[in-house]
């Protein structure tokens, strides 16, 4: 890993971790506080190691064998070997949805997880594609970021949904006032999206557009990703994912959660017409036009 992956990577577990002590702090105060940093300690060796079993069991994610899906894995070990990867695994996500991302630590531990909704709407070129655009997220080493962000946020928001309840039963320190329980219960509230929106905001639009270029010169089909691409995008806007955990969308080769809000506040893709317009742009170099 490059030294600019280490130092995005361990930005990001500072920010969880002075996160975690800050909810430490509004539940009960210093000793809380030190309570959680001992524990985000734990929590960033496990997300570092785990961050991809954690990601695919959000979503029922099982890992398949080769018997099971031959041609799949025929395709990804193709494209794979132009990239000068080795082959990752690769899983199925039990939904309708159409969508893929991929994940874990590096290359060597690699999964590249895809719907069974995306299986059933393109076809084989368009599926190289998508793949192309998976396999160039690993080479680029944006996994690991992704990954981790991805478990970090969601850590942060499920502790930010307990602390609101326990200070609706009145779990805070009884020595506090009521106007500092009321501001700790609005912090704790708030800090859930800002944490998503930051960390979100830490994995760079520009990664798609390189993705799309290098999955567009790996599988040699720009034009059919582009395809993908709108078709993924017409989907997912008629049928969102309604489960799932919305700190993962930028993971996804589209956004899936659309139709929630707070996917909706902070855009993590670049708009899908300006992806396929590049895509056009990168045919156009290779002598294809659509």
């Amino acid at each position: 890993m490059g030294l600019v992956m280490w130092l995005r990577t361990g930005l990001l577990m500072a920010v969880l971790t002075g996160l975690l002590m800050a909810i430490g702090y509004v539940f009960g105060g210093p000793s809380w506080a030190f309570a959680m940093f001992l524990f985000s300690l734990f929590f960033n060796f496990i997300t570092y190691w785990y961050s991809d079993r954690i990601v695919l069991s959000w979503y029922g994610a099982r890992i398949l064998e080769e018997h099971e899906a031959p041609e799949l894995y025929a395709i990804v070990r193709k494209l794979a070997d132009r990239a000068g990867l080795p082959t990752p695994r690769v899983a199925i996500i039990p939904t309708d949805t159409p969508n893929a991302f991929a994940t874990g630590r590096n290359p060597e531990h690699a999964v590249v997880a895809v719907t069974r909704g995306l299986l059933r709407i393109l076809n084989r070129d368009e599926l190289e594609g998508v793949l192309g655009h998976e396999l160039t997220h690993v080479k680029n080493r944006d996994i690991l970021i992704g990954t981790v962000a991805a478990a970090m946020a969601g850590a942060i928001i499920q502790l930010a949904y307990w602390a609101r309840w326990i200070a609706i039963f009145g779990g805070f320190s009884r020595d506090r006032d009521d106007a500092g329980e009321v501001l700790a219960a609005v912090l704790v509230a708030l800090l859930a999206p800002i944490a998503a929106m930051l960390i979100q905001a830490a994995i760079s639009r520009s990664r798609e557009f390189l993705a799309d270029e290098g999955g567009a010169r790996i599988s040699g089909k720009p034009q059919a990703l582009a395809s993908a691409l709108m078709k993924i995008e017409q989907a997912v806007r008629y049928r969102p994912l309604k489960k799932g955990n919305p700190a993962t969308a930028h993971m996804f080769i589209i956004n899936p959660f659309r139709g929630l809000s707070i996917a909706s506040l902070f855009s993590t893709h670049p708009p899908t017409e300006a992806r396929i317009e590049r895509l056009r742009k990168i045919a156009e170099e290779m002598g294809i036009y659509f």
